[in-house]
């Protein structure tokens, strides 16, 4: 057995096993992804909005995304105009706009967190207010009016002053029995009570306090002992009229003068209590025509709908806006629903609505003609449930989407979304037609609100299941422009009953995306560019529910996998299918087939096939669900992988089995990722572990293990070179194909149900469990070095998720000017030999940026392009009372500036000439002259290197030939051999070529004229030509040799 000798030093040795050693790791963040930020909220969680009115244009709403507020102007259509930072330490509970500012309180000391009370303004944190030491409960309300700023707790309110934000007094609610003082009504404050706010209780009491003394001054009861706890208080346009709502139902508005109510309205029950109460204040929207005034909303987190009420003679019901929200859903508690706030524009009739479904909406009513039920004004929205799929646009034909722009997402809220990674504002979600309507013809609209048990109404039924996969291209998407007109809506008909207008649909385009949805036997199909749903849902084959589609890169073609283990093809123009895997045999073929299979008995016939595995036409198919299906790009060869373990390669055209690889009984295929780049697939399996798959030669090339649980999601980088894989153990990890190494993990807090890569590699998109919002990374590689060595577990870091704010994270300039980090892999990294040229008979190109060069051959339509439009504008006329302009001695200089210039311009003296005079002098022909008389110009070349493209243009055209027949003095033919040299040297091929294009394009009319320039740049032109000439007999081999190395015959 090997041993050390302790005698001598022992060798250092290459490193074959990139773990580090467990005394020396330490776990790190991730190496290559940066976190970037997280799109996809709006209002998801249960945090009341706030809002403020803007001069008397607009208005500014701030909603609460978890640790940040964002805030939107109703001006510009609930545009997104603030996003607060920095983030709080823990998620808020409460927010208040008041005039600049917006107040947000945040933490739960029961939890364990810290808690405090911020004020921002226009984003930035501009204040914070001390919090009381015994404060163990969490701030669920904020309120300020006149010099005073109030927070109610769950048992305490606590005051502070507006003006210097200092702590002022904490008030306590008494109770007789544990529980009754328990505040969830909230406080609120009324018009000309001064200092006075209203507390509503759990035992129904509503208290007056005066903030100033701290004094309890009066008590409101309720108006019997069964109305239960007090849900939410609002004020009333009318003086001193209080509208106090209770658990058990009742609504009623209650004077506070006389402790009379005025009205009592049922307006919820003990199942669905009211928890929103807003009041109309511009005088309209009441009586029979809508212009009295008298207006009320009503809403609860329990269910979806607001309820509009007329208070004139005793209250009546004039409107119910259905579904304004999505209400809780009855079968998944992850989807969210309920209103958590509805709020009167003060003076307007204008209605805000935000919702647990992640929603902000705004509503109008309609003056002529009158409506009682406002109509949607703006909305911005988001997944009410978690994402479940996630992918990114593929670039069109002529790349106008640019592969990074928009991002497709599925969540289980049964609804598609389409993120803009450019602008927020055009994120949207992609219609599934008119679901309201259709509700009204079915009659879910029509039931009644009040006495029903559960959330009122819900349109979730009326929406296409959730959604599974997602396959698009967009080489036949048409834009807004695609199939114009009224289109029937995922037809389920057969082939003969479908209308298509072949004529149309070719002209302007059609549907580019393809969805499979959970327990459904219908794939369907959308229109991008239209953002809305397409007119085809394409049926299993087999009867069975989806379980997989795929979309040919062209766009013409859809496959639709089921769980039975059928796989359909149909044509996305027409709707109509046109092949089966495996395909059905007509009489005349089964009859073939038979014949086939006697000829196969002969054993002669057996020896002939050499071995090869033939497969009989119409047989094939998978015995479990489809996980996976691949077209390659061209049109020839479908690829599909299954849970019976086995990988299937189909022929096109005809449907036949043409190749298959078996991996049962060993493991089962969970699904399947295919990179048209370098042509490999790689499969996920339920054993953890990733194989890819070469196409060509139908051969496993690597497995990658490492990952610990079932893995939710993959995919490739954008130029195929890794694999990045997210497991259940909440760990995303990235292998090295060529290396198969680790070489970058980290771990988030939650697994990652959802991974996407950009095709430009730009960003990596994932959705984390539970969690609305979709988190995108950026990749640091497309900026700096990353050093990809091969990790360990143990190196593997837990890190937080982006923000909705960005904070922490870091963009594309971030990225680019971060500070390298010292990367010390001690005794087992292995540094590369730093050297110019590996071999004198390899071509090698520069280190300079490509931008460099590329700026250099077009910098004349640069300069073109600065060029001012316009002459400068002479300066106005001096005031009389100045002084003339010849009367100062400066401005005799001024005066006689002209004639100077005038001077040297008949001397004919230009800037190229007084250059060429001083020549001698320069770095630039220093440099080039002194490498003549040794041929060396390695000094020259490298200061040229140097030289931005607007100084290397300008020491270009200042090149001279010198007096006379002096070769020696002649700056062009010395700078002809240079670049000889160079080629001979075998370096600097893309510089040499475009410094010899600008030389050429300056100096053409001088090199015609000299018979020793025309000698020098012939002998570089036969150089060129032969050093063409070998390249391209070395490309053509190496292809030759890899071509024949993938080839299954050989």
């Amino acid at each position: 057995m090997p041993h050390s000798d302790p005698e001598h030093p022992s060798i250092k040795r290459l490193k074959l096993d990139g773990a580090a050693k467990p005394s020396r790791t330490a776990s790190r963040g991730s190496a290559i992804f940066a976190p970037f930020r997280t799109v996809g909220l709006v209002s998801p969680t249960g945090v009341p909005f706030a809002s403020i009115p803007l001069g008397k244009t607009t208005f500014q709403i701030t909603t609460s995304v978890g640790r940040s507020l964002q805030t939107y102007d109703l001006k510009r259509g609930l545009n997104l105009v603030f996003v607060t930072r920095p983030q709080t330490p823990a998620d808020i509970t409460a927010t208040f706009a008041w005039k600049e500012k917006v107040f947000a309180a945040w933490g739960d000391a029961r939890h364990g967190e810290p808690q405090g009370l911020w004020a921002f303004q226009r984003g930035k944190k501009v204040a914070e207010l001390e919090m009381p030491a015994d404060l163990d409960e969490p701030v669920r309300q904020i309120l300020v009016f006149g010099s005073w700023i109030v927070a109610c707790a769950l048992t305490r309110v606590e005051v502070w002053k507006s003006q210097t934000l200092e702590h002022y007094t904490t008030i306590f609610s008494t109770a007789a029995k544990k529980g009754d003082n328990e505040l969830t009504g909230g406080v609120c404050n009324m018009p000309t009570y001064l200092n006075k706010v209203f507390v509503g209780r759990a035992d129904g009491w509503v208290e007056i306090w005066n903030v100033s003394t701290g004094k309890l001054i009066y008590t409101i009861l309720p108006p019997t002992p069964g109305c239960g706890a007090v849900t939410c208080m609002e004020p009333t346009p009318a003086l001193s009229l209080l509208a106090i709502a209770y658990s058990a139902g009742p609504l009623v508005i209650q004077n506070v003068l006389t402790d009379k109510p005025a009205l009592r309205l049922h307006a919820g029950t003990e199942e669905v209590p009211v928890t929103s109460i807003s009041f109309r204040s511009d005088g309209q929207g009441a009586g029979q025509d809508g212009r009295k005034d008298g207006v009320m909303a009503t809403a609860t987190n329990l269910g979806g709908d607001v309820t509009f009420w007329d208070l004139n003679k005793g209250g009546r019901i004039m409107g119910i806006l259905r579904s304004a929200h999505n209400p809780p859903s009855r079968t998944d508690p992850t989807v969210r629903g309920g209103i958590s706030r509805a709020e009167f524009l003060a003076g307007q009739p204008v209605i805000l609505t935000s919702g647990l479904d992640n929603s902000l909406k705004s509503w109008i009513f309609d003056e002529t003609p009158y409506s009682p039920v406002p109509r949607t004004l703006h909305m911005r929205s988001g997944h009410a449930a978690p994402v479940s799929r996630l992918q990114f646009l593929p670039s069109d034909f002529d790349g106008a989407e640019c592969g990074n722009k928009w991002l497709l997402s599925a969540g289980k809220d049964r609804s598609l979304w389409g993120w803009s990674l450019r602008r927020d504002g055009q994120s949207t979600e992609l219609s599934q037609g008119n679901i309201r309507k259709k509700a009204s013809k079915m009659g879910i609209l029509a039931g009644g609100s009040l006495g029903g048990r559960g959330p009122s109404t819900t349109l979730e039924d009326l929406k296409a299941p959730e959604i599974t996969c997602i396959a698009s291209s967009l080489n036949r998407d048409g834009g807004m422009g695609a199939m114009p007109g009224k289109q029937p809506v995922w037809d389920k008909g057969n082939d003969k009953a479908r209308p298509s207008n072949a004529e149309l649909s070719g002209t302007t385009g059609w549907e580019s995306v393809v969805t499979a949805h959970k327990d459904d036997a219908c794939a369907r199909t959308w229109f991008w560019g239209r953002k809305k749903a397409g007119r085809w849902a394409f049926k299993t084959g087999d009867g069975e529910h989806v379980s997989t589609v795929a979309i040919s890169q062209c766009g013409t073609f859809a496959l639709v996998g089921s769980v039975g283990g059928s796989v359909d093809m149909y044509n996305l123009q027409s709707g109509r299918h046109r092949q089966r895997f495996p395909s059905k045999l007509t009489p005349a073929q089964l009859r073939q087939v038979k014949m086939q299979q006697l000829k196969a008995l002969d054993k002669v016939n057996q020896l002939q096939s050499h071995g090869r595995i033939s497969f009989t036409p119409g047989t094939g198919r998978h015995t479990a669900a489809v996980t996976g299906i691949v077209i390659d790009p061209l049109n020839r060869t479908v690829t599909s992988c299954s849970l019976d373990g086995k990988i299937k390669f189909w022929d096109l055209a005809t449907g036949s089995l043409v190749d298959q690889i078996d991996w049962a009984p060993m493991t089962k295929i969970t699904g399947c990722r295919y990179h048209p780049g370098n042509d490999l697939i790689a499969f996920s399996c339920d054993d953890s572990s990733i194989r890819v798959v070469d196409v060509e030669t139908r051969q496993t090339i690597r497995e990658l293990w490492g990952c610990r649980g079932d893995i939710n999601d993959f995919c490739f980088s954008n130029d195929g070179r890794w694999i990045v894989a997210a497991a259940q153990d909440a760990i995303v990890r990235v292998w090295d194909l060529p290396t198969s190494h680790l070489i970058d993990a980290f771990k988030l807090e939650r697994p990652c149900t959802a991974l996407a890569f950009s095709l430009t590699g730009e960003y990596l998109a994932g959705a984390s469990e539970g969690e609305l919002g979709v988190h995108i990374w950026t990749n640091r590689t497309l900026f700096k070095h990353v050093p990809t060595r091969q990790i360990s577990e143990k190196e593997i870091g837990t890190i937080s998720a982006p923000t909705t704010s960005g904070e922490g994270g870091e963009g594309i300039l971030e990225a680019a000017f971060e500070e390298d980090a010292p990367d010390d892999d001690g005794d087992d990294a292995v540094s590369a030999p730093v050297v110019d040229q590996l071999s004198k008979d390899m071509m090698t190109l520069s280190m300079v940026p490509k931008s460099k060069w590329q700026t250099l051959l077009h910098i004349d339509l640069i300069k073109q392009r600065n060029k001012p439009k316009e002459p400068p504008k002479a300066p106005e006329k001096a005031p009389f009372f100045l002084p003339s302009v010849g009367t100062n001695p400066l401005g005799r200089d001024l005066l006689d500036a002209p004639d100077a210039k005038a001077a040297a311009k008949e001397t004919g003296a230009s800037r190229i000439t007084k250059l060429d005079q001083t020549r001698a002098e320069q770095l630039f022909t220093s440099k080039l002259l002194s490498g003549a008389p040794t041929g060396d110009y390695t000094s020259f070349i490298e200061h040229l290197k140097s030289l931005s493209p607007s100084t290397a243009d300008l020491e270009l055209r200042s090149l001279s030939m010198g007096e006379g027949d002096d070769e020696e003095a002649n700056e062009l033919l010395h700078f002809i051999r240079a670049l000889t040299s160079r080629l001979l040297a075998r370096r600097d091929y893309e510089l040499t070529q475009a410094w010899m294009t600008v030389f050429l394009r300056l100096h053409f009319d001088l090199i015609m004229e000299n018979e020793s320039l025309l000698k020098d740049l012939a002998t570089w032109r036969e150089h060129q030509k032969k050093e063409k000439e070998r390249l391209d007999g070395l490309v053509g081999y190496c292809g030759g040799v890899v071509g024949f190395l993938r080839s299954p015959r050989t």
